[in-house]
């Protein structure tokens, strides 16, 4: 039979159907999509083998541009409906979103204010929203991810035409468990990784004494990439120091002036899952029980390759930020520079401003490579499907800061690390036992713990006299300690300040060990002059008396009788 025979038929078909609608409706597409698939339908029914047969329905896919699955299915549907199944019919609502004016309006609202300004929010993100919002407003069936492409449509045509490229849009993240579980990563605060690495630096101490390279430990926002909080430090990795990075990661953070950043560390929150390799360190009771109390599950790697998110930062921090300053090592001991231990001249303070200075204002504030417009941040906000909760000190206090027990001396004082300590209330407690809790930071202020059946309970927080205005971490107050004892003087908090006030005063003038070199090469290179250590020193007071002396105003008398009329 050809197709014009066939043509007749389906005409004769038409004719005798009453309904005029059906009638016009495949009168006006018989020539367009209903004879391309009347054509599939004659060819599938003709008596062949099985072979030849699964090539004409690939052939029919192909030329009708469908799947397989849907050839089969429109062949089902002629051997049920006849001809009126090759005819696609339009729906009364085409162009129209089968969705309520509320989701509609959500969505679009979500999205405008998602993007406006810096902000930037993806369709992915929008989608998330309108989950947590049918939580929120208890809708069994909120619109789909599909849905909300398709709502906001017409408002990203609009945009990709203003862009050049667009960038690639990614896939949904996943991560694989050591237990077999795979996590997909749809948002932000949900899961979160923790590592350490050696910083290839080398730090000195406040006297100019080479101390080492330090300790970096870093947690990071898998949706995100943000650096969510650091710990900086010569303590080798423990769960002790897994905690004080969780702690500064989970608190909102603040930082004075004197760092001088230009953007701020909006991360905080709690994580629903923390993905660590399977070292001790976090596989620990400690690190167990502050999961328990604060709500997070602790999940191990499957596989090394799994913690590429975390490694990267480390990366990022050695070739951007650590090979610029002096006393760089290198990443190979072996390659290590002549110079690295001559040129070292920062202490793990002023590390310290410099790496929160580069994630907050560079690391952060960039746009992961190969992803989309958004920044590491503007990612991590946008990702938010709730605002994080904000946790007190107090709740992170018992569980990720140092402890040390003490007994409570009269008039209530505390001394810990050789420096004497008051808080209020403690006058009652004189003789008892308690729980000193502390950041290694800074320890000019502590907090008091008692212990009262099973659980510990606060006190007050406790002061360094003398030591308030003051910021000492726990290894400067060992040197400055060991300083007095080599010096034979007593120790008490005012030769602490003492020795404070003295080291920041050498830390102004502070010189390279190679700078000291080459000024003692100097003196020596001179043949009229002998010189001794003790001449040095002699010489750098005369010149410090030299540099007051000129900096005091002298006044001509001659002038200030002419200016005034003397």
């Amino acid at each position: 039979m050809n197709n014009n025979k066939t043509l007749e038929l389906i005409s004769k078909e038409l004719a005798s159907n009453s309904d005029t609608k059906q009638e016009n409706i495949i009168a006006s597409e018989l020539e367009g999509i209903a004879k391309i698939r009347l054509e599939v339908i004659q060819s599938l029914l003709e008596p062949c083998d099985r072979v030849t047969y699964g090539e004409r329905l690939r052939a029919g896919a192909q030329k009708l541009g469908i799947s397989v699955r849907s050839v089969q299915r429109l062949f089902k549907k002629y051997q049920e409906q006849g001809i009126t199944a090759l005819v696609s019919t339009s729906r009364a609502d085409k162009g129209n979103h089968r969705i309520s004016q509320f989701w509609q309006d959500f969505i679009l609202k979500t999205y405008k204010q998602g993007n406006k300004g810096s902000k930037r929010m993806s369709p992915k993100q929008v989608a998330l929203r309108v989950q947590a919002k049918a939580i929120e407003v208890r809708e069994d069936k909120p619109p789909s991810y599909k849905t909300v492409l398709r709502v906001l449509k017409s408002i990203r045509d609009k945009k990709k035409k203003s862009i050049r490229s667009p960038g690639w849009q990614g896939t949904t993240l996943s991560v694989k468990t050591r237990d077999g579980q795979d996590i997909d990563i749809n948002h932000s605060n949900q899961v979160w990784q923790c590592d350490h690495t050696l910083a290839d630096i080398l730090l000195i101490d406040r006297h100019g004494e080479l101390i080492g390279r330090p300790w970096l430990t870093t947690v990071i926002d898998s949706y995100s990439r943000c650096v969510m909080g650091v710990n900086l430090g010569f303590d080798a990795p423990s769960s002790q120091v897994v905690a004080l990075a969780l702690r500064h990661a989970i608190l909102p953070k603040k930082y004075g002036v004197e760092y001088q950043l230009h953007c701020d560390w909006g991360t905080f929150g709690l994580p629903e899952y923390l993905f660590t390799d399977g070292g001790k360190d976090f596989r620990s009771s400690h690190l167990e029980e502050i999961a328990s109390q604060l709500g997070f599950v602790r999940k191990l790697r499957d596989r090394p390759s799994e913690g590429g998110i975390v490694e990267r930062p480390f990366k990022t921090l050695n070739q951007s930020l650590f090979l610029t300053l002096p006393g760089y090592t290198g990443s190979n001991v072996q390659e290590r520079p002549k110079d690295a231990e001559k040129d070292a001249s920062l202490t793990l303070r002023d590390l310290e401003k410099l790496v929160a200075c580069f994630i907050v204002d560079q690391y952060n504030q960039s746009a992961i490579a190969g992803k989309d417009e958004q920044t590491r941040y503007q990612r991590w906000e946008a990702g938010l499907i709730k605002d994080p909760r904000i946790i007190s000190e107090r709740e992170l206090d018992i569980c990720l800061m140092k402890t040390a027990r003490r007994t409570v001396q009269r008039a209530g004082h505390l001394q810990f690390e050789n420096i004497v300590y008051r808080g209020e209330y403690l006058a009652g407690y004189a003789g008892d036992i308690v729980s000193v809790r502390y950041d290694p930071q800074d320890i000019t202020t502590i907090w008091v713990y008692r212990q009262e059946g099973s659980q510990e309970v606060f006190l007050t927080r406790a002061y360094a006299l003398g030591l308030e205005t003051e910021q000492l971490s726990l290894d400067e107050a060992k040197a400055n300690v060991k300083r007095l004892r080599k010096a034979k003087a007593d120790i008490n908090n005012e030769s602490i300040f003492q020795e404070i006030v003295k080291r920041d005063s050498v830390v102004d003038k502070k010189k390279t060990r190679k700078q000291r070199q080459k000024e003692e090469q100097r003196y020596k290179s001179t043949p009229s002059q002998k010189v001794i250590p003790e001449d040095i020193e002699v010489q750098e007071a005369k010149q410090d008396i030299s540099d007051e002396i000129a900096d005091v105003e002298v006044w001509d008398l001659e002038e200030l009788q002419d200016e005034y009329g003397w």
